[in-house]
Order: structure tokens, then sequence, then C-alpha cells
């Protein structure tokens, strides 16, 4: 199956119209799975019925999230919405119910005690994931002309949803990023001279072939090791890779005595929200920092904090 020609079709089909190489292994993987599910039927022989059965299976046998049945139904959707031109209307399926969890934050004095345990670079990718609100994928694909100290402002490039936004970029981290960024240079005019450079996003490559000589498009945190663009096959130095940040926090907690929450790298988004309302400011301009689509989404940040139920005391604390 991971050979077929039918799914190296649907590779290049998505290559073709721009789809991230993220959203393309994530969508192979679900219509992989789809096909093995109905023991290897061709999906032209199968219709709606056969995906509200495929996401009834996984709801009630393996018990997945809700995240993730929206994740298989959207690549069920592109394989017969888009690929085979097959609409699948209405399948009138309901997603399983879930109680909302709220998310886990952290104070800025635990933030400081976190940061106190790292290494330079760490400190730096933590500071911005608390500081900008960044995802820990938008930090790690950071290239030296996101940065704009002057205006106090941080570039986002292909956020999930494939959107682009600008949030805020803190001026106390310029002189370490200063620091970072001499770096970055070093290791790309290195690269430059064996002739290869940073991983260049989509066709951009092939349009300014040059352009991996330009400091602007060198990666905040470069890889260690050089490797073969998974779209092109050209060597060149990508990002640096999530896992890595992931294992450096985990080492960092430990260390820093914070023993009562489970602890991500998401954490230190949710816990930038919540200084920023904490702080009085409009959660409009939260959202758009963020960038959420829904204001919604980020109104759950006032129920971390409290504020839905403001103003009301415990009846306990009216005890003589």
């Amino acid at each position: 199956m991971a050979k077929s020609k039918f799914l190296t079709d649907i590779r290049q089909f998505m290559r073709l119209n721009g789809y991230s190489i993220r959203t393309e292994n994530t969508y192979i993987y679900w219509i992989r799975f789809y096909i093995r599910f109905h023991r290897l039927r061709h999906p032209t022989e199968l219709g709606a019925e056969h995906v509200v059965m495929f996401l009834s299976f996984l709801s009630n046998k393996r018990d997945v999230s809700i995240n993730t049945q929206k994740v298989a139904l959207n690549s069920l959707a592109f394989l017969y919405n888009k690929y085979l031109n097959q609409p699948l209307g209405d399948l009138g399926f309901t997603y399983a119910t879930k109680p909302q969890r709220l998310p886990t934050v952290i104070s800025s004095n635990d933030v400081g005690k976190i940061l106190n345990c790292m290494n330079p670079r760490d400190r730096l990718i933590f500071s911005l994931l608390f500081g900008s609100g960044l995802r820990i994928s938008e930090c790690m694909r950071l290239r030296l002309k996101d940065l704009d100290f002057e205006h106090g402002s941080l570039s986002v490039h292909d956020g999930k949803g494939n959107k682009d936004r600008t949030t805020i970029l803190p001026v106390s981290l310029k002189p370490l990023c200063d620091e970072f960024v001499q770096s970055a240079i070093k290791i790309q005019q290195k690269d430059n001279t064996e002739g290869v450079g940073p991983s260049m996003p989509r066709a951009l490559g092939r349009k300014y072939t040059h352009a991996y000589r330009q400091p602007a498009w060198m990666f905040l945190f470069p890889s260690a090791t050089l490797c073969r663009h998974p779209l092109s096959g050209i060597l060149c130095r990508h990002h640096l890779d999530a896992s890595v940040a992931r294992k450096a926090l985990s080492k960092a907690v430990a260390s820093s005595g914070i023993l009562t929450k489970r602890i991500t790298c998401h954490t230190f988004r949710h816990s930038f929200a919540t200084e920023l309302l904490r702080n009085g400011r409009d959660i409009r301009t939260v959202q758009e920092l963020l960038g959420h689509s829904d204001v919604a989404t980020t109104q759950i940040y006032t129920h971390v904090l409290g504020q839905h139920f403001a103003g009301t005391t415990s009846p306990l604390d009216y005890l003589q």
C-alpha cells in the first residue's frame, strides 16, 4: 500500500495544488487507513455510507477524539470531493461528544523558572512561544526576515490552516536574537561555499534560484545537519526539529521543580493569551495575535481566568 500508484498519484495531485507536506502526509495516512479498513477495496467502489461506517469505527472502537475524527473526515472529503470528483454530500454524521477541557496555563513566575533551566537556544525558543504566542512548529520555521525589532513585530507564515499573521515580538529578546541571527548567518555562509543553503518554501527555490544565499531566508533555528528536500530532492539545511525543543522542555521542567502541572510546548502559547487578558488586553486583539478564526476559540481563556464568573463570591466567604 505504501508504494501504490493510487496513493502516489494522490500525492502528486496534492503537490500540484500546493498542499503542505504535513497535510499531504496526514491525508495519505487516513486514506490508506480507510482503504485497509474496507479490505483494500478501491475508494471508487465505496461511497458516503462507507465513510460513515469508517468514522463510526474510529469513534466507537478506537475512541479517538473529535479533532481526530474531523481530520479523518477532511482527508476523505478531499479524496472524494477534490481528487475523485465524487462529492460525498451530507453524511449526516454526528461527532462524538466530550467535555470541554480547559487549557493548562502557568504563571510568568513559573515561566521564568523554566527558562532559567535552559541553555540560550532553548531559552530563546520558549521565550518566543510565551512572548509572541507561537505554536512550536511556527517557531521552528522562523526565518531571519520574519523578525522586525524596529516595529516590535514578528511574521508567521503558513500557520495553522495555512494562514499568515503578524504578532508581537518582545524587544527584550533582541540581544539574544542577535546572537542567534549572527550564528545562523555564519552557518549559511559556510553552506553557501558548498553550494547549499536553507530549504526554500514551495516553488520559490526554482523561481529565485539564488535566494538560498540571502541571509533573509536563513532559519533562525537551523538543523545541525544537511538533508534532502522532501519535494525537490535538493541537498539543503532544514530547520530544527520540534522534538529537540520538546526534550529540552521536559528536562527543564524537571529541573525547575514544577511538579503539579503537565507542561507542554503549547502551554506557553496558552499562558501568553491568559497573561494578555489578565493585563486588560481586548479579547479581539488576543484573537488576532493568536490567529484564531473565531473569537469563541479565544474566549476559552476567559474561563481559565475565571472571568466568566467575575464578581461572584463563594458562599463560604460569607461565614463569620
